[in-house]
């Protein structure tokens, strides 16, 4: 099996984040407590790429309407950005009763993992699947106006035309996914990797800030982090590279060191233009670059 490991450039000011379905509660206990164990790197990798001028989207599905996120200054920012037609119709399908973005089977292989039984396998027995989540995770930083670093930086929104009016007004070109699950969520919803690519944008997934919705009682009968490799592996040949926070952490670190001279706290405004080079952006079973 061939690696690629590539090296891409894109700016600051031109990337965004989406954070996928990150709530204060899932169904399953065992997924809840894994979403926890992210918040801490999450913030971080964020906190990291606001400074240096990317847009933080806040994509709580189902949420975003109830309190305390619908009063957001965030979620106002969202609902106030101009309207721009897409490029292509957005996906009218559903799963669960909401808009999803289903694969090309002429472009995209099926899923390495059983997903049928949604994933639990907590003991004794299964988690009863319902929509227990009430708001996005405590622990998960959207600036407010009482924040000393507030700025314009962060929005919230579920929706697929009010994230590709966001894009399209901050001129976005490259997005980076992170968030549950990457089986599921990551790659189906209206703002997951599938609708963004066919919309045109350049997409990678942060693959150590997500998780899948697998467990090992079923195909391929392995662990459930092994499980999330494959779906890994699965997202870089069939869709888009992925890169990790260790990689965009330490770019960002170099980058502001070379800012202030090797002292110095760094990049703070927000008003970086230069480009960042982030590896390893991975293609799974290509021989050059794309």
């Amino acid at each position: 099996e061939d690696e690629l490991i590539s090296e891409q450039e894109w700016a600051g000011k031109e990337t965004a984040v989406v954070i996928c379905d990150m709530w204060n509660m899932h169904w399953c206990k065992d997924a809840t407590k894994r979403v926890g164990e992210l918040i801490p790197r999450m913030n971080a990798t964020v906190d990291a790429l606001r400074r240096i001028g990317a847009i933080i989207i806040h994509a709580p599905s189902g949420v975003t309407e109830s309190p305390p996120l619908r009063d957001h200054k965030a979620r106002a920012r969202a609902k106030a950005a101009p309207h721009f037609p897409t490029p292509v119709k957005l996906s009218t399908r559903t799963r669960w009763g909401y808009p999803w973005c289903w694969p090309d089977e002429n472009t995209e292989g099926p899923l390495p993992i059983d997903e049928a039984d949604d994933g639990c396998f907590c003991e004794p027995k299964p988690c009863f699947n319902a929509e227990p989540w009430t708001n996005q995770h405590p622990g998960l930083k959207i600036p407010s106006a009482d924040d000393q670093g507030d700025s314009d930086s962060d929005y919230i929104s579920d929706d697929g035309q009010q994230v590709f009016n966001i894009l399209r007004h901050r001129g976005i070109k490259t997005v980076l996914l992170m968030g549950v699950h990457l089986n599921m969520c990551v790659l189906g919803r209206p703002f997951g990797v599938r609708q963004l690519l066919r919309l045109g944008f350049s997409v990678a997934v942060v693959r150590d800030l997500t998780d899948t919705m697998y467990s090992p009682k079923v195909h391929p009968f392995v662990s459930h982090f092994e499980g999330t490799k494959r779906v890994v592996r699965h997202v870089e040949t069939y869709l888009c590279p992925t890169t990790t926070s260790a990689h965009l952490l330490m770019e960002l670190r170099k980058l502001s060191t070379a800012r202030t001279g090797g002292g110095g706290e760094g990049i703070k405004d927000g008003g970086d233009k230069s480009p960042l080079h982030v590896k390893p952006f991975r293609f799974e079973g290509q021989t050059e670059d794309p």
